[in-house]
């Protein structure tokens, strides 16, 4: 891989709402900068960076793609994300290991529902980004809209560095603020470099008021400019650059461009924006980490010279090597036939082969360097969010966190000689993918698949078809609930078998009770070692795992609750792991049985653009599926209606909203979080829905 000092490195990534502009964006990225000699296109099924046979049907990004191009003397890592809510984890482990962002909004639709959830996700990572507003040529493009949508909805200071050159079909080009030049575009055609000249003198007073206006903006953020502002003297180009630059890594402002990526219009700017006022690896705070053994912090330089820490972000399975592993380098150097360190498992692995990724292919590296972003192959046990490092100095990083999977549905071997084989495909999926799960239902003894939406599991599904030549039945997707308990009770179990010698002893006490802290499970001992010995413990809170995957009321997983260990008594001959482990395990379901048990169901973020014309349907439909209207506004012409409903009641709605609106209604659906149920609703779901009768 070229070797580029480290603040010559941009790692970045294009993230959006779907249809926003993203791929088409990354493409003419990767045309300019000399990668590919032919633009591909999302609506052809020819773009790059959208290789899987999926996406090209579909038009739309399932899986984020990295790849590595050069502009202006800088190396430029891309991973472009997924805009669909379903695959919020490609975007949530891409932004673990990026230094900056592209957020790509629509300058007709502005702030749409999974820019928002992006923006946050970038805001939870503390990532600087640029917002650039593609589509200027489409009629009702406003650029002013726009930036004050990012400003009211993000409480963030948007600097507009540049305004259109004319406006919907006649969009020419880009008048740069702080340069006060324009950059002309006289054709559509792909390669066309913008004619750099003065501003035109219709438009020169509006972009010097801009500019002015841009200079107080930066006044507040920056002395350099303060004191130029104060002084009433002009502030250089070079000196607002910096200005803006520091502004941006600083989280105090976000830089917004604009342009037509379709019409090849904007990209060369853009470019020169990532460059200029998004930062290198450089830039960033030292890495963080833990010493695996004591659990004392510990932090890396960004630099060559430190030992090795890489953090996996991503893991593939390939039809042709296996599976590739993604990583990003934070400090030193990983060499092919090096050994490394996999801390989190405390286990040494010899890497084979280091592979630059553009897509889907591949290219042969030597050795990858700090701020760069590799794959490799052959690595065994490895999962999404371990740490790679020196074994003589080893860190564990902090692993990203995924959201739990809110859709399941049953899925089947056409043939039934295909079972075991599905089952390693499974295996091979759910390492892939952090928010996909799969486990055996115990009441049906049928393999369930949960995922983020329908769409996920379909993904799935053709994936399972065409790469592994498995033909399968799916079933119809179902509401993914929980269950929890809403107050502490105690259980207790006395585990004694005699079969002739040596017998089986365990005997336990627990207290559970809800948790609300990080993670759905906390374990605590509070007996004396004397009690129960020490090296019980591990098997007792195995026991506790186990009956947690199957709850109580209906089956569901058991999340947000802390077990304590309390007492429990200990025989010298008899105790055994496995007594204990059946003892937890029966305590732990009796103290959840007595702690007022309730089920937690997912509810969901709606946004709904519809016609005055059917307001009043609509919102009705939205009251009768218990749905809860949060917020309205009138934008574009349209009523958008912000929402929160249960997820049990959205399947199919797709449909509805069509016959209800004749086709003209849009709406988006994402995860916002798990919601008790009443009493009454929770019988009716285990009757109606799943054949469960209560006699509580």
């Amino acid at each position: 891989m070229k070797s580029v000092a480290v603040d010559r490195i941009r790692n970045i990534g294009l993230m959006a709402h779907i249809d926003a502009g993203k791929t088409t964006t990354t493409e003419r990225i990767l045309y300019y900068t000399g990668v590919t000699y032919k633009i591909g296109e999302v609506d052809d099924g020819t773009a790059v960076m959208d290789w899987m046979e999926q996406e090209q049907e579909r038009g739309i990004t399932i899986t984020s793609a990295a790849t590595t191009c050069f502009w202006n003397e800088h190396r430029i890592n891309i991973i472009d994300t997924p805009g669909h809510v379903d695959f919020t984890a490609e975007v949530e482990r891409s932004l673990r290991v990026l230094d900056g962002a592209i957020i790509v909004l629509c300058g007709v639709g502005g702030v749409e529902p999974q820019t928002e959830k992006v923006w946050y996700q970038t805001d939870k990572y503390r990532i600087p980004r640029i917002a650039y507003v593609n589509k200027m040529d489409r009629v009702g493009s406003d650029f002013a809209d726009v930036v004050a949508q990012i400003e009211s909805k993000f409480k963030v200071v948007a600097l507009p560095l540049q305004l259109p050159l004319g406006c919907e079909e006649s969009f020419a080009g880009v008048i740069d603020l702080p340069s006060l030049k324009a950059f002309r575009y006289h054709d559509d055609l792909p390669g066309a470099r913008p004619a750099t000249e003065e501003v035109p003198a219709a438009s020169r007073d509006e972009a010097l008021l801009h500019r002015e206006h841009l200079v107080e903006r930066l006044a507040e953020l920056d002395n350099e400019v303060m004191e130029l502002f104060l002084e009433k003297k002009d502030v250089p180009e070079a000196v607002l650059k910096k200005a803006v630059r520091a502004a941006t890594i600083g989280l105090k402002a976000v830089p917004v461009l604009l342009g037509s990526s379709f019409r090849n219009k904007g990209v060369q700017n853009l470019l020169d924006a990532v460059v200029d006022y998004l930062p290198s690896s450089a830039d960033k705070a030292d890495v963080a980490g833990s010493d695996p053994r004591s659990g004392r912090a510990q932090t890396r330089k960004l630099s060559d010279a430190e030992p090795l820490s890489a953090l996996v972000f991503k893991i593939m399975t390939d039809p042709y090597v296996g599976q590739l592993v993604y990583f990003r380098v934070y400090s030193g150097v990983v060499k092919v036939g090096a050994t490394v360190l996999n801390s989190r498992r405390g286990q040494k692995l010899r890497v084979a082969k280091l592979l630059k990724m553009h897509a889907n292919k591949r290219e042969e590296v030597e050795s990858v360097h700090s701020g760069d972003i590799a794959a490799t192959v052959g690595l065994k046990d490895v999962a999404t969010g371990d740490t790679l490092c020196d074994e003589r100095h080893p860190i564990l990083l902090d692993a990203i966190q995924f959201p739990e999977p809110v859709v399941q549905a049953t899925i089947e071997p056409r043939l039934t000689s295909e079972h075991q084989k599905l089952d390693e495909v499974l295996a091979k999926l759910v390492s892939e993918d952090p928010t996909l799960k799969s486990y055996v239902d115990a009441h049906t003894g049928q393999a369930i698949l949960s995922g983020m939406g329908e769409l996920h599991l379909e993904v799935i599904q053709e994936r399972i078809k065409r790469e592994f030549k498995i033909q399968t039945k799916l079933g119809k997707p179902r509401v993914a609930y929980y269950e929890t308990v809403r107050q502490a009770a105690r259980g207790e179990e006395k585990y004694v078998k005699q079969s002739g010698g040596k017998g089986q002893y365990g005997h336990v006490v627990l207290e559970v009770r809800p948790y609300d802290g990080d993670g759905k499970f906390r374990f605590q001992s509070s007996v004396k070692s004397g009690v129960i010995p020490k090296e019980f413990l591990p098997a007792i809170e195995q026991g506790v795992r186990e009956a947690m995957d199957i709850g109580v009321i209906a089956g569901f997983p058991i999340t947000h609750v802390e077990v304590e260990l309390v007492d429990g008594s200990f025989h010298d001959e008899d105790a055994t792991e496995l007594a204990y482990k059946i003892a937890a395990s029966l305590a732990f379901k009796a103290a959840f049985r007595r702690g007022s048990p309730i089920m937690l169901e997912p509810v969901m973020k709606i946004e709904i653009a519809v016609q005055d014309e059917y307001l009043g349907e609509v919102m009705a439909d939205l009251s009768s599926r218990e749905g809860r209207v949060t917020h309205m506004d009138l934008k574009n012409g349209l009523h958008v209606i912000d929402g929160q409903v249960p997820l049990a009641l959205m399947f199919g709605y797709a449909k509805a909203l069509r016959t209800l609106t004749q086709g003209r209604g849009n709406y988006s659906l994402e995860f916002l979080k798990y919601s008790e149920m009443s009493e009454e609703k929770m019988k009716d779901v285990l009757k109606t829905q799943l054949g469960i009768y209560t006699t509580n």
